[in-house]
C-alpha cells in the first residue's frame, strides 16, 4: 500500500496551474500539497440535489489524500499530453497513488511511454520534423471522400529519435489537406494551454525513475504491438519480460507494480514466471469489437470469470460501462460486475473523463447507462455506485482529482 498520505490545505485554494509547479523534495513528501483545482465542485453543483450530493459538498474544506483508489490514465490528458513528463507530474499533483505507463518498444527494442506503438502521428510533432519520412505510412492529404492517411509507429524510430520528439494532445483531422491543420484537433473539451511549451516523452525507465522519486506505484500496461512478432527475434515473451526486468533493475518492490494486459496471455506469462508481480497483474477486459457483447449475458462473454480465477488471475479491470447497467432510472452493478465478484476477482475499471461532457449520453465509455446520462452531474453518481454498490478497488482517470477527492472524501484508502 501506498506509505505516504499526503494533507493539504483547504482545497478552495487549489489551482490547476499543476504543471507549472516543481517536483517535490521526496524526502519531504509528507508535505506535498495536493491539488484537485475546480472541476470536482463543477461535477458537484450539477448533481441532483440527494444525500450524496450533501456528502460531497462536506467535503469540500477537508484535506485530500493520495489514494491507490485514484489511478492515473495515461497521466492527466484531459489538459496534458499523455505519457509526457508533465502530465505524470500533473497526475501525482492530483493526488494519483497508481500512474500508467502504456508500454510500447522502438526499432532498437527500447521501451517507451506511448498508448500505442502507431499513435506517434496523433500524439507527437512527428509529422512536423524530419522524422516523418521514417514513418510506416508518411502523411497523405485528404482528396475527396478519401481521408487524410498517417501511421508513424515507435517501431519506426530508435530509443533517440524518439526522445526528440515533443508529446501534444491525441487528436488528428482526418480532413486535413495539410500537415498543420491535421495536427491541430485537439477536441474543444480539452486544451493546449500546457502543450504549446512542453510535451516531454519518457522511456519506461524514465517513467520508473520519476514515478520511484514521486513516491506513488506502477501501472505499465505492455500494449499489443503493430508488428508482426516475433520483431527482429524479439518474441512476445521476451517483450513481457523486458518489461518487468526494468522494475527489478530499479530495485522496485513487486508490490509496488500493477501489470497490465489486455492479451490473457501475458498475463499468464507473468504469473507462470515472475510469480512476486504476477500476482498483481491486471487482466484488462473490453468485451468484443462486433457488438454482440452484452454486460448482462454471461454467454456472451470471452473469458469465465471461474476460469479466470482459477488461471490464477486474482484482478480484472474493464471499461466503465461493463460494469453498470439501468433499473428504474437508476444506476446498478451488471451481471458482469456479480459474476466477478462472485468468482472472487478483484475488479479495476477505466477510464473516468475520456469522454467529453455527458451532456449527450458520454459516449462509448457510457454505453449501458447512455439514455439516464443527460449532465455531466452524472459523472459522480457512477462514481459512487462502481465504488459503493460494485466495489472496485480502483478507478483509471484522464483527470485524477475527480477520482481523489471522491476517494479522500469517502474514506478509500
Amino acid at each position: 500500500m501506498f506509505s505516504k498520505t499526503v494533507f493539504l490545505a483547504p482545497l478552495v485554494c487549489a489551482t490547476l496551474a499543476i504543471g507549472t509547479l516543481a517536483l517535490p523534495d521526496p524526502s519531504q513528501a509528507a508535505d506535498d500539497l495536493i491539488t484537485v483545482g475546480p472541476r470536482p465542485y463543477y461535477l458537484i453543483d450539477r448533481m441532483e440535489d440527494g444525500p450524496l450530493k450533501d456528502a460531497l459538498l462536506a467535503c469540500a474544506d477537508k484535506p485530500v489524500h493520495r489514494t491507490l483508489f485514484s489511478i492515473s490514465h495515461r497521466g492527466a490528458p484531459l489538459q496534458f499530453p499523455e505519457h509526457t513528463r508533465e502530465a505524470y507530474q500533473a497526475a501525482y499533483r492530483m493526488g494519483a497513488g497508481i500512474i500508467e505507463c502504456d508500454v510500447a518498444f522502438t526499432k532498437d527494442k527500447q521501451l517507451v511511454c506511448r498508448h500505442a506503438q502507431n499513435d506517434l502521428h496523433t500524439t507527437t510533432n512527428i509529422l512536423a520534423t524530419p522524422l516523418a519520412e521514417k514513418c510506416s505510412q508518411p502523411f497523405v492529404p485528404a482528396q475527396g471522400d478519401t481521408p487524410a492517411q498517417a501511421e508513424c509507429r515507435t517501431s519506426d524510430l530508435t530509443q533517440d529519435e524518439f526522445l526528440s520528439l515533443k508529446g501534444k494532445m491525441d487528436a488528428a483531422d482526418k480532413t486535413a489537406t495539410t500537415v498543420e491543420a491535421y495536427m491541430n484537433a485537439t477536441p474543444d473539451w480539452r486544451t493546449d494551454l500546457y502543450s504549446s511549451e512542453v510535451g516531454t516523452v519518457m522511456t519506461h525507465a524514465q517513467y520508473i525513475a520519476l514515478i520511484h522519486d514521486l513516491g506513488a506505484q506502477f501501472t505499465p500496461e505492455l500494449k499489443a504491438p503493430a508488428v508482426e512478432m516475433p520483431f527482429d527475434g524479439f518474441t512476445q515473451q521476451a517483450y513481457a519480460q523486458k518489461m518487468i526486468d526494468e522494475y527489478k533493475a530499479a530495485g522496485v518492490a513487486p508490490e509496488d507494480v500493477w501489470p497490465q494486459s489486455f492479451n490473457l496471455d501475458d498475463i499468464l506469462y507473468w504469473i507462470k514466471n515472475e510469480p512476486a508481480f504476477g500476482k498483481q497483474a491486471v487482466f484488462l477486459d473490453e468485451g468484443t469489437e462486433d457488438g454482440s457483447w452484452d454486460n448482462m449475458n454471461p454467454d456472451t462473454w470471452v473469458h469465465s470469470m471461474a476460469d479466470l480465477k482459477a488461471q490464477g488471475v486474482n484482478y480484472i479491470a474493464p471499461a466503465l460501462w461493463m460494469l453498470v447497467t439501468t433499473k428504474d432510472g437508476k444506476i446498478v452493478p451488471s451481471r458482469y460486475a456479480e459474476e466477478a465478484k462472485a468468482a472472487g476477482l478483484k475488479i479495476i475499471t477505466w477510464s473516468l473523463e475520456r469522454s467529453g461532457p455527458l451532456g449527450t449520453g458520454g459516449g462509448w465509455y457510457y454505453t449501458s447507462i447512455n439514455d439516464i446520462t443527460k449532465s455531466d452531474g452524472m459523472m459522480y453518481e457512477l462514481v459512487n455506485v462502481l465504488a459503493k454498490d460494485v466495489g472496485v478497488i480502483g478507478m483509471f482517470s484522464d483527470w485524477p482529482a475527480t477520482v481523489s477527492y471522491y476517494a479522500s472524501c469517502m474514506g478509500l484508502k
